[in-house]
């Protein structure tokens, strides 16, 4: 399952109240604002941060694969009164008509993609929409396994109508050699008698930091600077459209 089809459904519904991590929207302003405008974040989700930075006054679009997705950005954007351009299209077969000075991922987005083989697809369309001297961030990180005890405990939330919101982890499968963890959560809902549980699994791809440096050279990127953040989780890739030779 990718994730435009993951993002659907009680998924979409259960995201904002339930999230992890909810993203600082510093970091970004900052790297639009230094590389310049237009700006492009991609897998944008229901809006955090691109709404923020549209708030700014940032020129900054959106792209997302998942239509529910887009359609809980568009609500948040209607209620915050801010324009904002949307676009409804995957990652590896980006096709806009726009290029960008800035184009980037907020947290690791990009660990979504299932393979090596769709990550250069979707490099590749990136490199075509950055416009000359553009730079591309991407945060990476690799997954820790879940804990043992933390399997089958939920986080829990309570919707604007009074549901439960529940999330949990039933299993994780993990595999070195393809760099892959696939954790199956099980998402519920449960409201006066009703109930909703849909369990989907959340694959995640990870890279070694040469490994990521091949792809997006194959793509024609170079990687101009690596950043940590803080506490190291995640590492930040700044890349660059690679210059023709002569």
């Amino acid at each position: 399952m990718d994730a435009a089809d993951f993002y659907t459904g009680i998924v979409a519904e259960v995201y904002g109240p339930l999230r992890a991590v909810a993203q600082d929207p510093e970091p970004y302003a900052a790297f639009v604002e230094e590389t310049g405008a237009p700006a492009l974040e991609l897998g944008c989700g229901d809006g955090d941060p691109l709404l923020d930075l549209r708030r700014r006054g940032l020129d900054v679009e959106g792209v997302e694969s998942s239509a529910n997705m887009l359609e809980r950005c568009r609500r948040r954007a209607r209620k915050q009164r801010l324009r904002v351009v949307l676009h409804h299209q995957r990652l590896e077969s980006l096709h806009l008509m726009r290029r960008y000075r800035a184009i980037f991922l907020a947290g690791p987005t990009f660990n979504l993609l299932p393979d090596d083989a769709t990550a250069v697809a979707a490099l590749r369309g990136v490199r075509a929409h950055l416009a000359e001297s553009g730079t591309l961030l991407v945060p990476l990180f690799v997954p820790s396994p879940t804990p043992p005890e933390e399997i089958g405990q939920a986080r829990v939330a309570t919707a604007d109508d009074g549901a439960e919101l529940r999330v949990s982890v039933v299993s994780e499968e993990r595999n070195e050699t393809e760099r892959t963890q696939t954790t199956v959560l099980r998402y519920e809902r449960h409201v006066r008698g009703r109930s909703t549980v849909v369990d989907r699994p959340w694959v995640m791809h990870w890279y070694t930091p040469a490994g990521f440096e091949d792809l997006a050279a194959a793509a024609g990127l170079v990687l101009s600077a690596v950043q940590p953040s803080v506490g190291a989780v995640l590492q930040h890739y700044r890349l660059q459209a690679a210059r023709c030779a002569g």
